[in-house]
């Protein structure tokens, strides 16, 4: 059926006082905990708005959700839909929600059904907010968060099947005596949601529920508890969540991680293994309701883009092989709400690729070439990653074997002359991307570059501004350290030289400038000098000293 018959179908149910939602569960087919748990691969996240905590969906800067928004998503290949919902500044003294913000939920959940998502709906920031709370004030919060469920429950009983309900997002909690006592409260939040959800009776009685570990995380501790809800709860019907944001290093760009390295790599291989051994293994089906880079709250520029690239080849690959249910976590710094267009069109090519296939990677998708130097043949590794090499395009030519380049196994080897006609044009930056093609997955991007060694000069300024005059000379900012004369970390993060990108610098490439922000100075030692290292993709390194006095901040080459 068509979109616009089916919206029609929908509209003229609705105008004869038919409800849409349960003959169209009535017609679905009947699917296992863990066939329904595979139809809602891939899924995507309607996040920062009905989980905001301000006034409204609007509260945190997203606009308010249409049907055309939905149908957006749906177009763009995703079978499911999380919609976190925060509640608690919509309830009442006596824990009533508002009507009115529980009647648009309703509405956007039954918008999504009918455009055929999975639909999953939740307590969101709640977990933060006040539901941390119950080591010390137990009774209360046991209320309150019941309350909630007693009516979402009733709201949703005669809801599709393809509703699903999640007790709590990333639970944690307060001044408990640890994590123990943690297990155990997280055990009886679960435990009351379940018998609510049940006792309510309708659609409810079999319909998926998602019960999450500690904090939502994935380490062994976490995986052995909820295994053992599982088993005292003995519903076929639930399904375990957790969420995965990377190694934290890479995830926010701190503490020198910035590739995407064989520690990286082994901490994402490790999660899905205990994944696979802890869950999937004794018949428990798996969502990951969240996952990303933690930087990407920032802006996606956080993590160099060739690095995010390989993570999110690797992490689709391992989930689509583990048989879990990925739901991309997105702000709104993903797809344009406004636009319904991608931001990054590349990064998303190279996610909805790997819910399929693999792709060829390569050990970076940049190659500098140095203004004034010998041109000379570069060699850089791919990561075929099961695929084959087939060959290197630039735009719609195909470049030739031999002359331009060569192969030798997991080695190519990009000629002088070819390098030398892509950076003969005078100037910095980009002179060409390569497109290095492989037997499947997406083409791999490969930017010849044209620099030099970047260029600071001397400034003054104040601990609340403060930035670098850069000649960035077409390199690009890594990472930064910043240490004392005797050798000890300065700035946050103390316990590594390596500072946290976008946080404590940030490079601006079109004011040429680094800029040091006031959180880094809030952690500096006064009249100290500090030795600054910005640490460049090409390979390059440039020292730099600055000294604080007061708010006042000045700084030199070193």
């Amino acid at each position: 059926m068509s979109r616009l018959l089916g919206r029609l179908l929908v509209l003229a149910l609705l105008a004869t006082g038919l409800s849409a939602a349960a003959p169209a569960g009535a017609r679905e087919p009947v699917r296992t905990p863990a066939q329904a748990v595979a139809a809602m691969q891939p899924g995507w996240n309607l996040g920062n708005t009905f989980d905001a905590t301000g006034a409204d969906e609007t509260s945190w800067g997203n606009p308010r959700v249409t049907r055309e928004l939905l149908a957006g998503i749906r177009d763009q290949g995703f079978n499911s839909i999380r919609i976190p919902v925060t509640w608690g500044q919509h309830q009442a003294a006596d824990h009533t929600i508002d009507p009115a913000y529980l009647a648009r939920v309703q509405e956007v959940v039954g918008w999504a059904l009918d455009e055929g998502f999975y639909v999953m709906i939740n307590i969101h920031h709640d977990s933060w907010q006040w539901i941390a709370t119950m080591p010390t004030d137990h009774d209360n919060v046991l209320a309150r968060y019941n309350a909630i469920w007693t009516q979402v429950a009733a709201a949703f009983r005669d809801a599709s099947p393809r509703l699903v309900l999640e007790s709590v997002n990333e639970p944690q909690f307060s001044g408990s005596s640890g994590d123990a006592q943690n297990y155990a409260l997280l055990a009886e939040l679960n435990a009351s949601f379940h018998r609510i959800v049940r006792a309510s009776g309708g659609g409810n009685t079999t319909r998926l529920l998602v019960l999450p570990t500690l904090h939502t995380n994935a380490d062994q501790g976490r995986l052995d508890a909820l295994t053992a809800e599982f088993t005292a709860l003995d519903d076929p019907h639930l399904i375990a969540t957790v969420h995965y944001y990377g190694y934290w290093p890479f995830s926010v760009n701190v503490a020198g991680g910035y590739r995407f390295d064989a520690t990286a790599q082994a901490e994402l291989l490790g999660t899905f293994q205990r994944l696979r051994d802890s869950l999937i293994s004794k018949g428990i089906p798996v969502i990951l309701g969240e996952y990303g880079l933690l930087g990407f709250d920032r802006h996606t520029g956080t993590i160099e883009q060739g690095e995010k690239l390989k993570f999110f080849e690797l992490f689709g690959h391992q989930a689509r092989t583990s048989r879990v249910t990925t739901m991309l976590w997105d702000n709104g710094q993903h797809f344009d709400r406004t636009a319904g267009i991608w931001r990054d069109t590349e990064l998303f090519g190279q996610i909805a690729s790997s819910w399929r296939t693999r792709s060829g990677t390569a050990a970076s998708d940049l190659l500098f070439v140095r203004r004034g130097a010998p041109v000379t043949a570069r060699t850089i590794t791919l990561n075929p990653n099961g695929t084959g090499f087939t060959h290197v395009r630039l735009g719609a030519t195909t470049l030739r074997r031999g002359p331009d380049y060569q192969v030798s196994g997991d080695q190519l080897t990009l000629s002088a002359g070819l390098l030398s006609r892509l950076t003969k044009a005078e100037g910095y930056g980009v002179k060409a991307s390569l497109s290095l093609r492989f037997s499947r997955g997406v083409p791999w991007r490969l930017d010849v570059v044209a620099y030099d060694s970047p260029v600071v000069s001397a400034a003054t300024g104040t601990t609340a501004a403060y930035a670098v005059p850069t000649v960035f000379n077409g390199d690009r900012l890594a990472t930064m350290t910043a240490t004392y004369a005797d050798g000890g970390n300065a700035g946050p993060h103390n316990w590594t030289p390596y500072k946290e990108f976008d946080r404590a610098f940030a490079p601006d490439y079109a004011a040429g400038t680094i800029k040091l922000t006031p959180e880094f100075f809030a952690e500096v030692t006064e009249a100290a000098p500090v030795t600054v290292t910005f640490v460049f993709w090409s390979g390059d390194t440039v020292t730099y000293r600055i000294t604080r006095t007061g708010d006042s901040v000045t700084g030199t080459p070193a």
